[in-house]
């Protein structure tokens, strides 16, 4: 492809559907529109076929209506995760305290914050990139974002005020990693992702402390599979909240939800 002249679409959607692309067509529209010039149209276009995600491809995915920048060893936020977010705001419509826990890049904490309008948002990650990629995500919602081991990160003045508590943990059992699509073994972080032997880790570890920051009333929200999901629903309850279920089978996605009593 030659960097001197805008590569025609169907010259990049053959390239993309050679290298196994199922969505060809919309990514070369994508990209297409997002490259400033025809050398960098062609070096996208080198890097998808390359394997790189489309997303990090691009800059940026879309996530409830927003433009999430990510970059690249920042997990990438997925549209079934839109699920979280829009059971939390049944939940809790009137949270004026939000913390996106295991933010990577923020896409949840940036959505929440955008459908609640004017909320005290927090939100935390132990990955140094993850949180340079999120601050420029949750900065239009005035959102601040905190470097550390899950609650560790955060400002001890926000427990027991937390109105919505939402932690997209990691939970792949650590033997499974090998099984995921390989864009997400070779370009995600590891630690975005194993969530040890049974995937339940750092869940259990969020279900035991949650508690304490979480306002009356409010909720904490963590998406599993739907294996998990008993297990999951039972670490919540034994930590004294009311836990429950939701699932959206058309997205494949299983969210936890405890609310403090």
């Amino acid at each position: 492809m030659s960097p001197s002249a805008p590569p025609s679409r169907d010259a990049v959607v053959t390239a993309l559907r050679t290298a196994g692309c199922v969505f060809a067509e919309d990514e070369a529209e994508l990209i297409l529109a997002t490259a400033r010039t025809p050398a960098e149209a062609a070096a996208m276009v080198e890097r998808r076929v390359a394997g790189l995600p489309l997303e990090l491809v691009v800059g940026w995915a879309e996530f409830r209506g927003l433009r999430i920048a990510v970059a690249p060893g920042v997990f990438v936020p997925r549209r079934r995760t839109e699920f979280l977010v829009e059971q939390a705001l049944e939940r809790a419509p009137a949270a004026a305290v939000v913390v996106d826990l295991c933010c990577g890049s923020g896409a949840v904490g940036a959505a929440l914050a955008a459908a609640l309008g004017g909320v005290e948002l927090h939100a935390a990650d132990i990955d140094p990139a993850a949180v340079r990629c999120a601050r420029g995500n949750v900065a239009a919602a005035g959102g601040q974002v905190h470097q550390g081991d899950l609650f560790e990160a955060l400002p001890v003045a926000l427990r027991g005020r937390v109105g919505i508590l939402a932690a997209n943990v990691p939970y792949v059992p650590s033997d499974e990693i090998g099984l995921l699509p390989q864009e997400a073994r070779d370009h995600e972080p590891l630690a975005a992702l194993d969530g040890g032997t049974d995937g339940l880790d750092v869940l259990r570890r969020v279900a035991a402390e949650a508690p304490r920051w979480l306002a009356p009333g409010g909720c904490v929200l963590v998406e599993t599979s739907r294996h998990q999901a008993p297990a999951a629903v039972e670490a919540f309850a034994r930590t004294g909240l009311a836990a429950r279920l939701a699932v959206s089978e058309e997205r494949y996605a299983h969210v936890v939800i405890g609310v403090r009593p």
